[in-house]
């Protein structure tokens, strides 16, 4: 059986403006990657290659990473890969010239299309399954920036920022959304500042932006002490 693909624009690429018009027939009895809170490697939202024992893993990967050296100076990676022993496959790509990350409908289709015949030859030869089922994606809204190393790149973007304020593990977490005003490699700390949106204003300020005092307010945490940040969507 050939195998089979599904390519997905998800939330994120949605909000960014896809003007794809492109639609992608759902495939019947697909399998669900699991809806678990996303940790940094987890091969899903929190990015990374996770291939969980697949004899065949590690070749589907091979095939990926030559059908993006294909695209060239489109500049596109992968966010995150990840096998599943009943023969799925889920790839999220990544855009480094896209202020969100966000490939368009069109070169996730295009990929897909891609590795789809590159799987199909490679099965038909024996060496993986002949009926991998394929899906492709680009980031959510939802992808974990890691600490410190994805921070300088969506700098001009707000985040939101969960911390413990000390090192007590039992204290609760903290949530704010913050731009990244520094980083301080030697001491492993972040500095943030918080951004004017919604959620950092004084409910009865009436729509005014921050106060001077909030906007020269700083927090600095050590990377230890941040627990997660993702992208600050406005809906």
């Amino acid at each position: 059986m050939p195998g089979r693909m599904k390519s997905t624009a998800n939330l994120l690429c949605e909000l960014v403006g896809d003007d794809s018009n492109g639609e992608v027939e759902p495939i019947d009895s697909w399998e669900e990657e699991d809806e678990a809170e996303p940790e940094v490697g987890d091969g899903g939202d929190g990015g990374g290659v996770v291939l969980q024992n697949c004899p065949w893993g590690e070749r589907a990967l091979s095939i990926a990473q030559e059908v993006l050296q294909e695209f060239g100076d489109e500049g596109m990676e992968l966010y995150a890969f990840k096998t599943s022993y009943r023969g799925y496959i889920y790839v999220r790509l990544d855009k480094l010239s896209n202020e969100y990350g966000c490939p368009n409908m069109k070169e996730i289709e295009s990929f897909s299309r891609q590795y789809k015949k590159k799987l199909d030859e490679v099965g038909a030869r024996g060496e993986i399954p002949d009926d991998l089922a394929l899906e492709v994606s680009s980031p959510g809204a939802d992808r974990l920036l890691r600490v410190p190393d994805d921070l300088l790149r969506f700098k001009d973007l707000p985040m939101v920022v969960s911390y413990l304020e000390d090192s007590d593990a039992r204290c609760p977490e903290k949530n704010g959304v913050y731009f990244l005003d520094s980083i301080e490699a030697d001491s492993r700390c972040c500095v943030w500042k918080l951004a004017d949106v919604r959620e950092n204003r004084d409910p009865s300020a009436k729509g005014r932006p921050l106060s001077r005092k909030r906007k020269d307010y700083r927090l600095k945490l050590p990377y230890a002490m941040i627990k997660r940040v993702t992208l600050y969507i406005s809906y």
